[in-house]
């Protein structure tokens, strides 16, 4: 069996400090922008090592293209959030995955907020995408990036709502960051047991310590978020 991946990574600052952003991530929803969010649940929660693990089952739909209905209709997705909150070193990291259509298009997402030296918080998000789907998994790679672009920026702006709601004089950082940073990279057809990304620029083709050094982050960046994130953050029954 043979899967294609892309990977697609973010960064936004958010002109709160870390403790406000923590707290209004769990007041996010509902929000203008997140209309796509149907449910939210919270159902299990735990202190250990003085780090709070929390796991989530959110129900999400988005309109799909005339494409797509092919291969499956507008119907909500449900979706598995892990999350780990540090305060000692400050970091909030949450792991989000589809449960449905995932030979279709599976989304593993990963966002790590973290406190800035100005007091603002920054939040990293990855995105791994990958789709079973034979001679079309390139289309819903590509749509899967678009989606995962756009519904960042959507949660950008809902999160920023519910701050501002939340903390109206609380800004810091002096509002003078620069926008969003985007990066996207695609693999080519991979084995299913081959974690290895391998990351194409333009002109580099025969660079083999260029390749040798992209396959490398991909192969770190996998190795310690893809394949161990759910058991890292999985909560103890």
């Amino acid at each position: 069996m043979v899967v294609a991946a892309s990977t697609c990574r973010t960064e936004t600052v958010f002109e709160y400090s870390w403790k406000n952003v923590v707290v209004a991530y769990w007041n996010r929803y509902p929000n203008p922008s997140s209309t796509h969010v149907l449910t939210e649940d919270t159902i299990q929660r735990e202190v250990r090592d003085g780090k709070l693990f929390s796991r989530r089952l959110l129900s999400k739909t988005n309109p799909v293209p005339k494409w797509g209905a092919r291969f499956y209709n507008n119907l909500p997705v449900k979706i598995v959030e892990d999350s780990v909150l540090d305060p000692v070193k400050k970091t909030f990291t949450t792991f989000t995955r589809n449960l449905g259509m995932t030979k279709i298009m599976k989304v593993d997402e990963i966002v790590v907020y973290s406190e800035q030296h100005d007091g603002s918080t920054l939040a990293v998000r990855r995105a791994y995408i990958s789709s079973q789907v034979f001679g079309f998994s390139r289309a819903i790679r590509a749509f899967g990036i678009e989606r995962f672009k756009s519904n960042g920026n959507k949660a950008t702006s809902g999160f920023n709502h519910v701050l501002r709601r939340m903390f109206p004089h609380s800004l810091v950082g002096g509002g003078h960051h620069q926008p969003a940073l985007t990066s996207t990279t695609s693999a080519a057809e991979l084995p299913v047991a081959t974690t290895t990304a391998v990351v194409t620029s333009p002109g580099n083709h025969n660079n083999s310590g260029s390749l040798k050094s992209a396959a490398k982050v991909g192969y770190e960046f996998f190795k310690c978020h893809a394949s161990k994130i759910a058991q890292l953050f999985s909560v103890k029954n």
